[in-house]
């Protein structure tokens, strides 16, 4: 993800930097004696996310601010790194930010951009064109961290009692009461090696790294020489780390696992799995009633209802209308107006012309699989355990072998599907050495899913994929906060 990228050919300690001397500037222009103290920790990762939903200021408010500033910091971007020679989106916002792009750079035709292009394409991705994804639970380790705990700015909350050092012969008193709070980025080596992973698969990663630490620590036994003890206590500060890390994440692991081994959470997941693979869509399921009748989170049955209607095209008639009625009866007839904007935006909505297109959908991009491998992944849906996400499929056939062999899908999915040339001075067109990977920068218009990350992380990291993938989004998003930043707050 960009957040973490600030070397090789797309650094973001460029932008780093324009950022910061716009700030100077800015002060500059203010009277008075200033300070500025960087601190790098404190500021923690860079990365190009914003922090608006987009979703609800297009599609229920009819706001178009945030278009424009989408396209302003693409703009910026550009004047970094180079003028993106191809555009390629789909869905509506897509087409109007990738407009006011072109309107901008023709404003400023009188200066060149002479700077070597970095990025090779560009892809927007409305969030509008794929509404299914974030619905469905992250099964990758940092996507059930962000799932059950929420991830904020790159720092999660935790229990405590998992942190607490264990002492014996007191009985379990004194247990800290404050949330534990800890950074998680790559920066950390062993975060930065598990957080993609499904999380079937950190088990053993974290077993052999604990392996690996206590032969570390065990050889100050064989130091005997006074170099030996000399470059043992140099290691010392990276093994404590470490040691440190791995408990970390042994907690937090056991944390989840505590959530995922849960019955309600299997079968809350053998729901989801049912509906992404087209089982059982088109009538009332007896899991959501249970759940409803039980009054479990509204924000939990919301986000069942609307993946049954998105895989279903849409939900039959009196199938809406009887999930709508217990959920007014049960919860309040003060979120009709949720139910409103749920439908507004097309979570929820009645199916039209009698015609389910998501079959066809799921078959041509290969949307489900039946046979996963979650310890050594071999493709994209290892992040859903089955299910591979809609919008990094799309990026994935973009780079091979292109649209037009979806042409049929596409014209089906929300929104036009465009592309743009931008022509560059004859100086800086490339020619690309062999074995050299295109850079596409991907900007989700609506909010991305850490597992959508995991998954192109995982495409960029294909040898034979061709194609690194650079993300910038509107905001980090999960089904629950999702949901919920379309909800109407009750009186």
């Amino acid at each position: 993800m960009a957040t973490h990228l600030s070397y090789g050919r797309v650094n973001l300690n460029v932008l780093r930097e324009a950022v910061r001397r716009e700030l100077r500037e800015f002060l500059d222009k203010c009277a008075g004696s200033k300070a500025i103290v960087w601190d790098e920790y404190l500021t923690g990762p860079f990365g190009l996310i914003a922090q608006y939903s987009l979703l609800k200021e297009c599609y229920l408010e009819s706001d178009q601010t945030s278009l424009y500033h989408a396209a302003k910091g693409l703009m910026t971007l550009q004047a970094l790194y180079g003028t993106i020679p191809q555009i390629f989106g789909k869905g509506e916002c897509a087409r109007q930010v990738a407009n006011m792009m072109i309107r901008m750079k023709r404003e400023f035709t009188g200066s060149q951009n002479s700077i070597f292009p970095v990025f090779d394409n560009l892809l927007l991705l409305d969030r509008n064109v794929d509404l299914l994804t974030p619905l469905a639970t992250q099964l990758t380790y940092e996507g059930l961290i962000d799932e059950i705990y929420g991830i904020q700015n790159s720092y999660v909350k935790l229990p405590p009692e998992k942190f607490a050092p264990k002492k014996q012969g007191d009985g379990g008193k004194d247990l800290p009461t404050e949330a534990k709070k800890l950074q998680l980025n790559s920066a950390e080596e062993l975060y930065a090696e598990i957080r993609d992973k499904n999380f079937n698969a950190v088990g053993s990663v974290l077993s052999k790294k604990a392996k690996v630490i206590s032969a570390a620590f065990e050889e100050r036994h064989n130091a005997k020489t006074v170099g030996e003890i000399k470059q043992f206590v140099s290691q010392l500060p990276h093994m404590q780390a470490a040691r440190g890390s791995l408990a970390n994440h042994t907690s937090i692991a056991e944390l989840i696992k505590d959530v995922t081994t849960s019955e309600d959470f299997f079968d809350k997941l053998t729901v989801e799995q049912e509906f992404m693979s087209g089982i059982d869509t088109d009538k009332v399921n007896s899991y959501i009633e249970d759940c409803i009748a039980q009054k479990h989170p509204l924000i939990k049955v919301l986000r069942l209802v609307c993946l049954q209607s998105v895989c279903n095209s849409g939900l039959k008639q009196k199938v809406l209308d009887y999930y709508k009625r217990e959920i007014l009866q049960t919860y309040g007839y003060e979120h009709i107006l949720t139910l409103h904007n749920l439908e507004k935006t097309g979570l929820l909505k009645p199916q039209t012309g009698g015609r389910n297109t998501y079959p066809t959908i799921r078959k041509t991009l290969r949307l489900w699989m039946d046979d996963v491998n979650e310890q050594n992944p071999m493709d994209i849906s290892y992040v859903y355990s089955g299910y591979a996400p809609l919008s990094v499929r799309l990026a994935q056939l973009l780079s091979r072998p292109g649209w037009r062999s979806i042409e049929e899908v596409l014209r089906i999915l929300p929104g036009p599907h465009f592309e743009e040339r931008q022509p560059l001075p004859t100086g800086l067109q490339k020619k690309r050495q062999p074995g050299e990977n295109r850079v596409t920068l991907i900007f989700f218009l609506g909010g991305v899913t850490f597992a959508e990350i995991a998954a192109l992380r995982f495409l960029s990291q294909l040898e034979d994929g061709g194609t690194e993938y650079v993300i910038a989004t509107t905001k980090l998003i999960n089904g629950a906060s999702w949901i919920e930043s379309l909800m109407e707050k009750p009186f």
